[in-house]
C-alpha cells in the first residue's frame, strides 16, 4: 500500500518537532528585522541566529517549555501574554 506524500507532509506540520522548530525561526527573524533596523542595514540571518541564540534563546526557550507545560508566570499571567 502506497502512502500519500502530502499525509508524510502533514504529519511532520503536526509534529511538536517542527511546531517548536517554527516558532523559533520566528524569534530569530523577528530579532534579525529589529537589528537590522537598528543599524541601518540587513545583518543577515547568521548573525541574528547566532546573535539570538548566545543572548535570548536560553530564556525563550524556559518560557516556552513553561507555556507548553501549562504553567504560569509569577503574577499569575499566563507566559507569553504581555512579555
Amino acid at each position: 500500500m502506497e502512502v500519500r506524500r502530502e499525509n508524510n507532509t502533514e504529519w511532520v506540520k503536526r509534529s511538536l518537532l517542527y511546531k517548536e522548530y517554527s516558532a523559533e525561526l520566528e524569534e530569530i527573524l523577528l530579532h534579525k528585522w529589529i537589528e537590522s533596523e537598528k543599524v541601518g542595514y540587513d545583518i543577515g540571518f547568521e548573525r541574528a541566529l547566532v546573535d539570538w541564540h548566545l543572548k535570548y534563546r536560553s530564556i525563550w526557550r524556559a518560557k516556552r517549555m513553561n507555556l507548553l507545560s501549562g504553567q504560569k508566570s509569577q503574577d499569575g499571567a499566563p507566559l507569553g501574554a504581555g512579555g
